[in-house]
């Protein structure tokens, strides 16, 4: 089995070496203890939004498959690298060491051993407090909580019945499951679309915690106008699903229920 890391970089020379030794190191070792009898083919993608400061550069040097993405965007570079990734699982973090990169043997071998579609990392769990600012806790909160009033019919075959952390971006899924997913986003909503659409289309989604530390370097994220963004993207999508039951199943998801119901 193959298994593909998909990284978006924009300017992370200090951090990007870290990140990809820690992630190597961890699996070279899985390889051989965990995956001894059947070692999975590991494929590290960076999909570098035209840094300059080098990141390119440092990331094939460890050894990293570099895509240049030029068009902005944390979703835009997600597509591209998902586009590209040739693993039959897919595993996701941010070039920034704010994931543990560490931990994703184990979390692909949990996936596939226990018939897992989507694994989400839920940072709330053990947040460092330097690890966001104030600002962009409280969007955080109104954010999951949004997700949670909104979109709470569909969200009760979770475990928990939520979903507790919606903005998080270190996930493994199957490879498989992006068929049945619509994604259009191209921005930091890209994330909560990608979790909803899993659950929409009836993925097997299970949520764990995960340790979420302080970034290196300065943060990108603008708290107040992405988590606006990202509110308006919700309603939208509220309001697009209630659009979709009414009329029926799309023709691209109507083979996976059979009779083109609504999921």
């Amino acid at each position: 089995m193959r298994a593909s890391l998909v990284i978006p970089t924009l300017n992370e020379a200090a951090s990007i070496a870290h990140v990809l030794r820690l992630f190597r190191t961890a699996a070279r070792a899985a390889n051989e203890s965990v995956f001894r009898d059947d070692p999975l083919e590991w494929e590290v993608l960076v999909v570098d939004g035209v840094s300059t400061d080098g990141t390119p550069a440092i990331a094939e040097a460890e050894g990293a498959r570099v895509i240049l993405e030029p068009r902005r965007g944390y979703g835009r570079a997600y597509r591209t690298g998902f586009a590209g990734a040739r693993g039959d699982i897919i595993a996701t973090a941010d070039g920034d060491a704010t994931y543990p990169v560490e931990t994703v043997p184990m979390l692909v071998k949990k996936v596939r051993d226990e018939g897992i579609d989507f694994l989400t990392g839920n940072r709330m769990a053990y947040l460092d407090r330097t690890a966001m600012t104030t600002e962009h806790r409280i969007g955080n909160v109104i954010l999951n909580e949004f997700v949670d009033l909104a979109f709470r019919r569909y969200l009760r075959d979770l475990p928990g019945q939520r979903l507790t952390d919606s903005q998080s971006g270190f996930w493994v899924f199957r490879r498989a499951l992006l068929d049945r997913l619509h994604l259009t986003q191209d921005g930091m909503a890209f994330s909560e679309e990608l979790k909803i659409e899993a659950i929409l289309r009836g993925a097997r989604i299970v949520e764990v915690p995960i340790r979420y530390g302080e970034r290196w370097g300065p943060p990108k994220l603008s708290s107040w106008r992405d988590g606006v963004r990202n509110l308006l993207f919700l309603v939208e999508k509220r309001f697009e699903i209630a659009r979709e039951v009414r009329q029926g199943t799309p023709a691209a998801f109507a083979e996976r229920t059979g009779n083109g119901s609504s999921p």
